[in-house]
């Protein structure tokens, strides 16, 4: 029980890695507060757990106003909050167009909904840790926000790895390091969590190409990255501050 009694909200809580997340806060004996922009998506996740352990809460992380509503409603409803996980992956319709598609546009768009709605949503919820006397921030980060992609695995596939995924990745490494300078002494915490691939019905072709630069395994399950977003979420790593853990398999070696 790494987690008991604490309160965590999960920004994109009813994603891929988001409804994992909530599991594992549950697991541990936490309270988790799914906060989606998809409310009927973040209902039937809340739906498969203990309904006094959860919550559901509409957030749209692009605006203050909605981010301030959540941490009123979750405060009101847990008396505090004790961390944030940030695992959205907001974009646009054009998003994972190769690198000579890809408009000025769409670019700054797709940083701006990611990147600037991480950044807001560890700017509200950081005043709020502040006044309460402490919290906790993880940002979902990536390998890709450590390395240069390798642009070799996606031939003989459609996919590509996006320009502005690289970007926003590597930036919110850094994001983490600033806030965690910024309210120093505030008995604030903000780390970074640097997955390898998720397994998520990619082709074969791509599957086969990733694992042979993995090390035991290659492709992760989402359950393979809860034991760290545990350790970062609990009293254990207590003083682990604007540091990125990659959990990948050894993939970036």
């Amino acid at each position: 029980m790494m987690l008991k009694d604490k309160t965590v909200v999960v920004l994109g809580g009813a994603g891929l890695l988001g409804r994992r997340i909530v599991a594992a806060v549950l697991g541990e004996g936490g309270n988790a507060a799914i906060a989606d922009f998809d409310l009927a998506r973040a209902e039937a996740v809340a739906a498969e757990f203990p309904a006094d352990k959860i919550s559901c809460h509409q957030v749209d992380m692009t605006s203050a106003t909605s981010l301030d509503e959540a941490v009123a409603q979750v405060t009101g409803l847990r008396g505090r909050i004790d961390a944030l996980v940030c695992t959205a992956y907001p974009r646009n319709k054009n998003y994972g167009r190769k690198l000579e598609d890809v408009t000025y546009a769409d670019f700054s768009e797709n940083v701006s909904l990611h990147l600037g709605g991480y950044f807001l949503a560890a700017q509200r919820f950081s005043l709020a840790f502040k006044a309460q006397g402490g919290g906790n921030v993880v940002f979902l980060s990536s390998i890709y926000g450590v390395m240069a992609p390798r642009f070799e695995i996606y031939d003989g596939t459609p996919m590509t790895m996006p320009v502005e995924y690289a970007a926003i990745k590597a930036a919110l490494q850094h994001l983490a390091k600033y806030f965690a300078k910024y309210f120093r002494g505030n008995g604030i915490r903000y780390n970074c969590l640097s997955p390898g691939g998720i397994l998520d019905a990619q082709p074969e072709a791509f599957l086969a190409a990733y694992n042979r630069h993995g090390m035991s395994k290659g492709m992760l399950d989402p359950d393979d990255i809860m034991g760290t977003i545990v350790y970062l979420l609990s009293d254990a790593s207590a003083y682990v501050n604007g540091q990125n853990i990659v959990v990948d398999d050894g993939w970036t070696l």
